[in-house]
């Protein structure tokens, strides 16, 4: 199914089913994704604009972002954001967002409307091909995952030098987006994603969005959103890295699947498929 689909009021249930074999499938895939075409970055892409009025483009971008988001996100989806408070405990410093990924429009919008601060988001490559927004991904915050020796090195420093500015690194551990999932899967990389607050010294905090029947039948059975945030947890100085990330990634993972089971609502179903 497309990503324009998901919006449609009508689908019918007979539709809304995806049978699986790994928790790793993909539901949605982009043209290059269906012909395995490996999606690399711009030659000499920069993470970080070195032009000042790129840098006020940007800026400027975003706030119209941040007021698109709001809208959005509270009258379309009719998101209620709890547990926003908690973010103040992270006051002075950057802190990294892991959230579960099941919405490929809420998830650009939603953490812009639940942090207290800008938001930069670890993003694939193949986004930036996406028609109208991918372009200006970047511009609004996208950082997408390099793959040469120099992009990974050139990712790693942008994503360092944000959370020095006390900015909030946003990153779905589930890799894949699962439309209107209300589960949580395994987390593809391990805890591999959550050495960018271990090597940074700062919090990890969750996101979870969960999912409800809406009152109002005015976009048909589509339903609305709940946004769960919680934390903040610490890397421990004293622990080395590898036990930090595991620590953190279990803390993180467990706290999203108690607060996903908050939705009452599933849209659409998801079964393994028989291995007969």
């Amino acid at each position: 199914m497309a990503k324009a689909e998901l919006f449609q009021k009508d689908i019918p249930k007979s539709e809304r089913v995806f049978y699986y074999a790994s928790e790793e499938d993909d539901p949605i895939k982009t043209d290059e994704q269906e012909k395995k075409v490996e999606v690399g970055l711009p030659e000499g892409y920069e993470f970080i604009p070195k032009h000042w009025w790129m840098r006020v483009w940007s800026a400027i971008l975003y706030r119209v972002f941040w007021v698109f988001g709001q809208w959005y996100e509270r009258r379309y989806w009719g998101v209620k954001v709890y547990g926003r408070e908690k973010l103040k405990q992270a006051r002075g410093v950057g802190y990294v967002i892991y959230a579960n990924h099941t919405n490929p429009f809420h998830d650009v919008f939603g953490p812009a409307v639940a942090a207290d601060r800008r938001i930069f988001t670890i993003i694939s490559p193949v986004n930036l091909k996406v028609p109208g927004i991918g372009p200006m991904l970047p511009l609004i915050g996208g950082l997408p995952l390099g793959k040469s020796r120099d992009e990974k090195r050139a990712f790693n420093e942008a994503v360092d030098k944000r959370l020095a500015q006390k900015k909030c690194l946003v990153v779905y551990p589930e890799a894949h987006v699962w439309p209107y999932y209300t589960g949580v899967r395994k987390f593809p990389a391990g805890d591999r994603s959550f050495k960018y607050a271990v090597r940074n010294g700062v919090p990890v905090f969750t996101m979870t969005t969960t999912y409800h029947k809406r009152k109002n039948k005015k976009r048909g059975d589509l339903p609305r959103m709940d946004v769960y945030l919680d934390g903040p947890w610490w890397p421990d100085e004293t622990k080395p890295e590898e036990e930090n990330r595991a620590d953190l990634a279990s803390k993180a993972y467990d706290s999203m699947v108690k607060y996903s089971k908050k939705s009452t609502y599933e849209y659409f179903k998801y079964k393994k498929k028989d291995k007969k």
